[in-house]
């Protein structure tokens, strides 16, 4: 469990600013083609958003601020995740793979599995380039104050540290408390969507207008258990399935208080310098069938997000699980339009310490910066893009995808898709293609290698 003493803390900052400042590998260069001032950092998370939860893909929800977003902006068509939230947050803020750190999984109940401290985050590598650091909403990767943000670079932080809570008491589905601010739990009235939009618009307003910063703002929505009120339900009585209606109303709702925050920015003077990116954390949930959380007094929810026409739901390491909307926006980037690049979520941090000028990346970053991807239709990634989850890991080479599902007994399954030709991944080729089958598991296996030991037991192939 982190604990950071004053003196340990002036020390570990030390550190990082060597880190960030010391020569680097030519496959981490920070030359960046764009320059002047530093950028800020506006990152919005939902939780639990599906592929087809968006107006900009074609769904009924009504999303007119993000929709408006990538019109003016870049929507990422290949952007991939994780299975699941615990992971896909520690890889965003580490830039490696979740299973390098022993997380495959949602951190739940009252574990003691943190995001380990002896690994430079994007926020304590911006607050060395003299970034304000922020996180507003969702943390799931520590369960108590002493393990929450601030013990990994954040400078404020305010919002919940459990995976999800009951949207007006504040408290996790065992009752635990979880709302908090600045390392001490809180008590407050109010939605979490109303509340965390609120706290971002309030940090905006008294930021340092001399510094740059860096705000992380993480939504519960879409995420159950679903309590929205009857002004966002009722946009959506034409939706006959009641579970189906709350959620598009949480996404409405969430939507509604980006656009407010995004209009502070204008407000503030900010927007032109201001990257923002939207993601979702991992793919939408099918479906919450309670039994003894929060009492019994949410659910049953027979139908939640759509990730259609993706395969498949959160914990999979299908399409719908893994590849998730994303959106980009930065007016001195000048990237519009739809990109079909692989993007993968370790490509984040490298990235952001590129356009933050920081003249190296730190050694333990893994992914790749992203900036030619972002901004050329033909440039390819380097990389496979690796993904362990608790039921399966897969390996992206495009057009292929190989996915492997463990058994606690017997082989291993394999499956092969050509993800490009069979984006809902229909046709298991794996018969096919024996020798890019073996090609990939060598890489597969490789990359397997490399994760934590404790939670890389042996398994059969």
């Amino acid at each position: 469990m982190p604990r950071f003493s004053s003196i340990f803390c002036l020390f570990f900052s030390c550190i990082v600013s060597i880190l960030v400042s010391v020569s680097c590998k030519e496959n981490h260069s920070t030359k960046s083609e764009v320059s002047n001032d530093k950028p800020n950092f506006l990152v919005i998370i939902a939780d639990d958003a599906g592929w087809n939860d968006l107006g900009i893909h074609g769904s009924e929800i009504k999303t007119p601020t993000l929709d408006s977003l990538a019109a003016q902006g870049l929507l990422l068509e290949r952007y991939y995740t994780y299975p699941t939230c615990s992971p896909a947050r520690a890889s965003f803020l580490t830039g490696r793979p979740a299973s390098r750190m022993g997380i495959v999984a949602p951190i739940s109940g009252r574990s003691e599995l943190n995001l380990p401290d002896s690994i430079t985050t994007l926020p304590q590598a911006l607050g060395a380039l003299n970034y304000n650091t922020a996180l507003m909403g969702k943390w799931h990767l520590g369960l108590k104050p002493e393990s929450g943000p601030e013990a990994y670079g954040f400078d404020f932080s305010y919002g919940f540290l459990h995976g999800q809570l009951d949207q007006y008491a504040h408290t996790y589905k065992n009752g635990d408390s979880t709302w908090y601010k600045n390392g001490k739990f809180i008590t407050e009235e109010g939605h979490v969507t109303d509340l965390l939009t609120a706290g971002a618009i309030h940090y905006l307003d008294t930021l340092n207008p001399e510094k740059p910063f860096y705000l992380q703002l993480a939504y519960s929505a879409p995420h159950i258990p679903l309590q929205e009120p009857q002004e966002w339900l009722e946009q959506y009585s034409s939706i006959a399935d009641s579970s189906r209606r709350a959620y598009a109303a949480a996404m409405s709702h969430m939507d509604h208080g980006i656009g407010k925050v995004l209009q502070k920015l204008k407000q503030t003077q900010r927007a032109e310098n201001t990257i923002i990116l939207f993601i979702s954390d991992n793919g939408a949930q099918e479906q919450w069938i309670p039994t003894t959380q929060y009492e019994g007094k949410y659910g049953p929810n027979y139908t939640l997000g759509s990730n259609l026409p993706l395969r498949d739901f959160k914990t999979s390491n299908y399409e719908g699980a893994l590849r998730v909307p994303a959106i980009f926006s930065w007016p001195k980037l000048n990237a519009k339009g739809s990109s079909s690049n692989y993007i993968n979520v370790s490509d984040w941090m490298p990235t952001f310490l590129q356009w933050a000028q920081a003249t190296a990346i730190p050694p333990s970053v893994d992914g790749e910066s992203i900036e030619k991807l972002l901004t050329s239709s033909t440039s390819a990634r380097k990389k496979p893009i690796y993904t362990r989850g608790h039921l399966q890991e897969s390996l992206i080479v495009p057009p292929f995808k190989l996915i492997r599902t463990r058994h606690l007994e017997g082989q291993a399954d394999f499956e092969l898709y050509d993800i490009e030709s069979d984006p809902s991944e229909t046709q298991n080729i794996v018969l096919e293609h024996p020798k890019k089958v073996d090609e990939l598991k060598v890489i597969l296996k490789e990359e397997f290698s490399k994760d934590t030991p404790q939670v890389n037991v042996e398994l059969k192939h």
